[in-house]
């Protein structure tokens, strides 16, 4: 605090800090990403939104379980991807509101499972896609690898690694709640340090390598007959998710505080809502609008010009 004409000057304790006049101290405001500002309620309502979209979404397929389009694009694996969606909208809504030590912990961890979940259910579309034009001839002995079972264990394997390298992270260096009193002058940001980047990244890294390989049999595959063939559309997804995901790092390295915060929910929404768009739009769109498309004989006769 520094006194008008005064002979010494005293610095103000860390939970203060100087007035414009520099004749007293003030406390400090605690700041963080609240559902009641409008940021805040800005996300809020955009996850909840896009999740129940998802849900809805989920609903029509089950509901046309038994069309030709839902059949043919794997419906075990639509429902599995759809829910994992709905999850990574709603995994979001932990990183708003007052950070916790439990918050801090769950909500990457969550993030991440939930994320890996869905990227697995693409990884595991894009292989039955490929394997399914492949194992036309009869007596193919690639047609073992069309079995649910596979598919499943697939999934299972992958998000088991991502549980390993979360389990890794909590036991090592896990996540913990900070004071930040540097950052903003006149604030007290109360956050959420990630503990060890490096796991942190691992973590990131392995989502981004299932998504770069989901990617690249998509692209590969894009060429395919287009009736029954969703590459294109993995494709497009995978390069949206991978795009944003990309853009994420460098503005989650130069940001801090509630914008920092705000920025990894952009990201989570964003490379959700582009895998609900880029590989459902198109399916709902012939479901509700365009049934007359959605029989056996039109897409037999699609598939044989």
């Amino acid at each position: 605090m520094h006194i008008l004409d005064a002979e010494e000057c005293i610095q103000c304790p860390e939970d203060q800090y100087p007035s414009k006049e520099k004749d007293r101290c003030l406390p400090k405001i605690v700041t963080y990403l609240a559902y009641e500002e409008t940021l805040g309620m800005i996300l809020a309502s955009a996850a909840l939104c896009f999740s129940i979209l998802t849900t809805f979404v989920l609903g029509v397929f089950v509901m046309h379980r038994d069309t030709p389009i839902v059949k043919a694009n794997n419906r075990s694996l639509s429902y599995i991807l759809l829910t994992s969606l709905s999850l990574c909208f709603l995994s979001s809504l932990l990183f708003i509101g007052r950070p916790t030590p439990a918050n801090c912990v769950l909500r990457q961890t969550t993030f991440a499972i939930v994320f890996t979940v869905a990227i697995a259910s693409i990884l595991a579309k894009t292989i039955t896609v490929v394997v399914a034009f492949r194992a036309t001839k009869p007596g193919s002995k690639l047609r073992r690898w069309l079995r649910p079972a596979v598919s499943y264990f697939l999934i299972f394997t992958c998000t088991l690694i991502q549980m390993c390298l979360c389990g890794i992270w909590l036991g090592t260096y896990p996540p913990f709640l900070e004071m930040d009193i540097y950052s903003e002058v006149s604030s007290i940001v109360i956050q959420c340090n990630e503990g060890s980047l490096v796991t942190f990244y691992c973590v990131l890294g392995y989502m981004g390598f299932l998504a770069l390989v989901s990617f690249t049999l998509a692209f590969l595959a894009r060429n395919l007959p287009d009736t029954f063939n969703e590459a294109k559309y993995l494709t497009f997804s995978m390069l949206v998710f991978c795009s944003v995901w990309i853009s994420f790092l460098p503005a989650y390295q130069s940001t801090k505080g509630k914008v920092m915060v705000a920025m990894e929910i952009f990201s989570i929404l964003v490379s959700s809502a582009g895998i609900l768009t880029c590989i459902f739009a198109p399916k709902c769109y012939v479901i509700l609008l365009c049934s007359d498309r959605n029989t056996l004989k039109i897409m037999k006769n699609k598939a044989n010009p």
